[in-house]
């Protein structure tokens, strides 16, 4: 389960790292910044906001939601390929008994005629064909369920950069942030420029409406 976590958190991750890198300008009407230079001189704090990935992949509904969505897509898919590939395996192996038996009995002429060993003959070449058709099904099927996998996450994904990003542009509308920076491009934190958890809140608040 840990490992399917790490898996699906991942995709989602490296799908949401450069959504926070926004940049923003101000707004026609909005309030003028001043200058990083007045900022600077004047002690108070720049244009520019911090928000950690790592928790709103955790504390967003809609991450988690996602998060947990594709983990289960991840399990049924997995249940599934290796339910078919038991089977199959199975059939195998009766196969490869029945080859040895056919090999043993015509070593030891068994037959009762050449009309019995070929008939027989000719059962294990048709299901040897069956099972070669049913393993490329079997692949059919394992791609199939990856590219489906992939086109959820895909979509999921996008679902969640939309919505962070809408957020993004409606809380910044007045222009107070020229920047809004993903803190793992950080190499320090300051305090005073983390507005993750406001963000947090305020896209839950948003998502159960």
């Amino acid at each position: 389960m840990n490992k399917i976590s790490i898996i699906v958190d991942s995709i989602l991750a490296a799908a949401v790292v450069a959504l926070f890198i926004l940049f923003f300008t101000v707004t026609p009407g909005a309030k003028k910044q001043p200058a990083v230079q007045e900022i600077q001189a004047s002690g108070e704090l720049m244009p520019i906001a911090v928000i950690n990935t790592d928790s709103i992949l955790k504390h967003y509904t809609l991450a988690v939601e996602a998060s947990e969505k594709l983990m289960s897509r991840y399990e049924e898919s997995t249940v599934k390929l290796d339910t078919k590939a038991k089977s199959l395996q199975g059939e195998v192996e009766t196969f490869q008994r029945d080859v040895v038996d056919f090999q043993r009995k015509l070593e030891a002429n068994a037959f009762l005629s050449r009309e019995r060993a070929e008939s027989e003959q000719a059962r294990l070449q048709k299901k040897e064909q069956q099972l070669m058709a049913k393993q490329q099904d079997l692949e059919n099927l394992r791609q199939k369920l990856s590219a489906d996998f992939m086109q959820e996450q895909a979509d999921l994904t996008q679902q969640l950069q939309d919505s962070v990003q809408a957020y993004l542009r409606e809380y910044n509308a007045d222009g107070r942030y020229h920047l809004v920076l993903n803190d793992a491009v950080l190499m320090n934190k300051v305090a005073g420029y983390d507005i993750t958890n406001e963000v947090i809140d305020a896209l839950n608040a948003r998502y159960k409406k």
